[in-house]
Order: structure tokens, then C-alpha cells, then sequence
């Protein structure tokens, strides 16, 4: 693990073979009812989709983020060397997803569209998640990989960007990293009010290998003035991590 890690600039955007840029509007079946989502093609030889979940939705969270946004572009944007079709959607009770907000049963509305996603695309997944999303990300793949389904194996790496540790005076640990054996990023700023840096860097060296702990300085929670050092971050750990 690379704790506290400073991001460099590093190379351009790399050329890419232009994609679709389509984006449709998907309906899934969510344990709560009906979840809104918005797909994201990418090029038709994308060798893996991805997840990405929206922060707190009693906090204004949806799927239309800024952070999710520049997130996916990174994954799906052929500039950035990828091409990866990616789904974004409402937990429940956000936007036009039914059902009513719950705080821990939203893991079950990740699952749900992980399901929908391998059903879809028939390749191996990326699991991402903003904050909120990053901890139902993290709660819903373990929850998968107790259940020992075809679904865990799936996910080939987890991304976690502000993942809370410390929220409205509690501390969230996050134990079961440590037996999660998929390459996981944990990046975050090292002033996000919501992720002290030593309490992140604690849960990232709980957190199986191989893993990776990018602090940007002088950032907080949101990544303000830093989405674009953000994506690039992201699409170079990816193509290090899975080629």
C-alpha cells in the first residue's frame, strides 16, 4: 500500500478509439421497487463495466453528482483510455427510485445493480462508490461474497473515493476489507471532514492486499479544484491494476 501517497501529474490523456457517448435510461428491479439509472456505452470491445453509486441522498446525493460525473467520464470516456460502459443510479427514495430512504439497506439496491449490469454486459465488474456510495459499495460486495454467488467473482476491483470514517461523532471501520481480496483505490483528499486522513489511512492498512491509498493535498470531501487530478488518478490505477 502507498499511504499517503501525493498523486502525480503524470502523461496526457492518452489517444483512444472514439465510443458511442450514448447514454440511456435503464429501469431496475431494486429490492424496494424500481430504481432510476442512466447507462453510460462504452466501446463495443470494453473489456469490463462498471458501478458507480452517489453519495448521501438526504444530503443531496443522486446520481447526477459532480464527483460521480467526472468519475464516470474517467471510466467511460474513450480520451482517458478506457471506454468502459458504466451505470449510475438513484438508491431508493432518490429521484425517481421507489421506495424510502433506509441507511444500510441500500446496500441491497448495489446488488441489485450489479445484477442487472453483469445480465447486461456478460464481463467482469468495477465496483465504485462517492462517499455514501463507497460504503454501500464496500457493504454490498462483502454481503455478496458471503453468499458465495457468481456475482462476487464478478467484481475484479473496488473504488472507494471519501469513503466516511468519522460521521456525526461516529467511527466507521470498515473490518471486513480485510478479507476482500480484489484490488481496491481508496482515494480521498487529505481535508475531507468526512475521512480524516490517519483514520483512512488506519482502514486502508486493515484492508486485504492489494490495495492502494491516494491522498490529494490540501483537498476535502468533495474534491473541490481537483476532479480532473482525480480522474486521471482513477484511469491510471485502473489500467495499472486490470490492463
Amino acid at each position: 500500500m502507498e499511504g499517503g501517497m501525493t498523486p502525480t501529474a503524470g502523461s496526457a490523456r492518452p489517444n483512444a478509439s472514439p465510443g458511442t457517448g450514448m447514454v440511456r435510461s435503464v429501469d431496475i428491479a431494486g429490492p424496494a421497487g424500481r430504481l432510476e439509472a442512466l447507462l453510460s456505452e462504452g466501446t463495443p470491445e470494453a473489456p469490463f463495466a462498471a458501478l458507480f453509486c452517489h453519495p448521501h441522498p438526504l444530503g443531496g446525493g443522486n446520481l447526477h453528482n459532480k464527483v460521480v460525473y467526472h468519475a464516470m467520464k474517467a471510466l467511460n470516456d474513450p480520451e482517458w483510455g478506457l471506454g468502459w460502459p458504466v451505470l449510475r443510479f438513484n438508491f431508493r427514495g432518490t429521484g425517481l427510485s421507489q421506495g424510502a430512504y433506509h441507511g444500510e439497506a441500500e446496500s441491497g439496491d448495489v446488488l441489485a445493480a450489479l445484477a442487472w449490469l453483469e445480465n447486461e454486459y456478460k464481463r467482469p465488474l468495477v465496483l465504485a462508490g462517492f462517499s455514501f456510495g463507497a460504503a454501500m459499495a464496500v457493504k454490498a460486495l462483502m454481503e455478496a461474497s458471503a453468499d458465495g454467488g457468481q456475482l462476487s467473482s464478478q467484481v475484479r476491483a473496488l473504488i472507494v473515493l471519501g469513503l466516511p470514517t468519522w460521521v456525526e461523532g461516529r467511527n466507521y471501520e470498515y473490518l471486513s476489507l480485510a478479507r476482500c481480496p480484489v484490488p481496491k483505490l481508496f482515494l480521498s483528499g487529505d481535508h475531507d471532514q468526512f475521512a480524516p486522513a490517519a483514520q483512512l489511512a488506519r482502514v486502508a492498512a486493515s484492508a486485504a492486499q492489494p490495495k492502494r491509498l491516494l491522498l490529494f493535498p490540501g483537498c476535502d470531501h468533495f474534491f473541490s479544484g481537483q476532479l480532473e487530478p482525480m480522474q486521471q488518478a482513477l484511469a491510471c490505477w485502473l489500467k495499472e491494476e486490470l490492463g
